[in-house]
């Protein structure tokens, strides 16, 4: 199964370089866009577990790196809801 990484800046510029078990993330991210930061957490819960869901029907056990992920992508976000208009950008795929 291929993984990737995905680089994002975050509302303050820092950057957090984020896995993925699936190459399913493309899908529901595109490389040089923004996202208002609840969407972007959403859209990341749902590729994760999707690619999660992946691993479990090949392997026969989900993915705790992706949901690992999740859990650091909704910790990072909180730092930001009180902001207006959050955005994230996703900076880089690496395959």
């Amino acid at each position: 199964m291929p993984e990737m990484h995905f680089r994002v800046c975050w509302p303050d510029q820092s950057e957090s370089l984020c896995y993925s078990p699936s190459l399913v993330i493309k899908d529901f991210l595109v490389l040089g866009q923004s996202y208002p930061l609840h969407e972007f957490v959403n859209l990341s819960r749902e590729a994760l577990e999707i690619a999660s869901e992946r691993v479990r029907q090949k392997y026969g056990y989900t993915c705790s790196s992706a949901m690992s992920q999740l859990s650091e992508i909704e910790a990072t976000a909180t730092q930001f809801w009180d902001r207006k208009n959050p955005q994230v950008f996703i900076k880089e795929f690496i395959e």
